[in-house]
């Protein structure tokens, strides 16, 4: 459901607990364990070429809320959380552009015995990384790619500090679910596989959710009238998303396919 009143273009130029939401899913089923509350904040640090949420990038269409009026909205829900072991996921967008906010939020979620997950790219400040994990229960975080310049090309930033945020993390013992989207050409090649399964030797992680890449999007794209690069890219074919779950499955990792 979309949020109430919400205003237009706006930069953030300072750390603020209002947060900027574009709108809310009562129960969400795909962003972490059980029934979930999904907030869908605005603004995110990442400018990926298949983003299906384009329309929450650039903080330009908003409804400015603090966090304990959310926590009221959330309240109502709460029985349902606890029969299902659901609980609150913060998405986007990318929450990690509002970290005052999404502490203040989650720090409220806690005190009501509230599952938290964030979405994340996990391209964010260490600071406001350590600031989070107190108050987040899950880490749901995307892998893009892990050839630098592609990585670069396909988001706008380099990758370097997401996979150096994702092993602090696990470090750090904090539960983590990752995410991959298969991108025909971009990122089922096997030099790219090769180096994914590298990786996931290095952390460690509860699951990694495969995510067909899909078309679904595109029509935001239109309506914001910007161009849509990907747009001789054919959606993977079921074989070929197995073939990557069967692979990482061997590797004794477990995978969910979300189709």
């Amino acid at each position: 459901m979309p949020a109430p009143n919400k205003k237009q273009c706006k930069t953030l130029t300072k750390r603020s607990t209002k947060g900027r939401i574009h709108s809310f899913e009562s129960f969400g089923t795909l962003d972490g364990p059980g029934l979930r509350f999904v907030a869908f904040l605005e603004g995110c640090p990442l400018r990926c070429l298949y983003c299906h949420n384009v329309d929450m990038l650039d903080m330009c269409d908003y409804h400015e809320m603090t966090p304990q009026e959310l926590i009221k909205i959330v309240l109502p829900y709460k029985p349902y959380f606890e029969n299902s072991g659901g609980g609150v996921t913060l998405s986007g967008g990318d929450p990690v552009m509002q970290p005052d906010f999404v502490y203040k939020f989650f720090s409220l979620c806690k005190k009501e015995k509230i599952h938290t997950t964030i979405d994340t790219s996990c391209y964010v400040a260490r600071k406001n990384l350590e600031k989070l994990i107190p108050v987040t229960d899950l880490w749901m975080i995307s892998l893009k790619h892990f050839d630098e310049k592609k990585h670069l090309k396909l988001t706008g930033v380099a990758n370097r500090p997401i996979l150096e945020n994702i092993k602090y993390l696990s470090k750090k013992g904090a539960k983590i679910w990752l995410r991959y989207v298969v991108l025909p050409g971009w990122t089922d090649t096997s030099s790219n596989l090769r180096a994914l399964r590298k990786f996931l030797y290095e952390v460690k992680f509860e699951q990694i959710e495969l995510l067909p890449y899909h078309t679904h999007g595109i029509f935001k794209w239109k309506e914001l009238g910007k161009k849509y690069e990907l747009g001789s890219v054919k959606e993977p074919t079921h074989r070929s998303v197995h073939k990557i779950r069967e692979m990482l499955e061997k590797d004794g990792h477990k995978v969910v396919v979300n189709e």
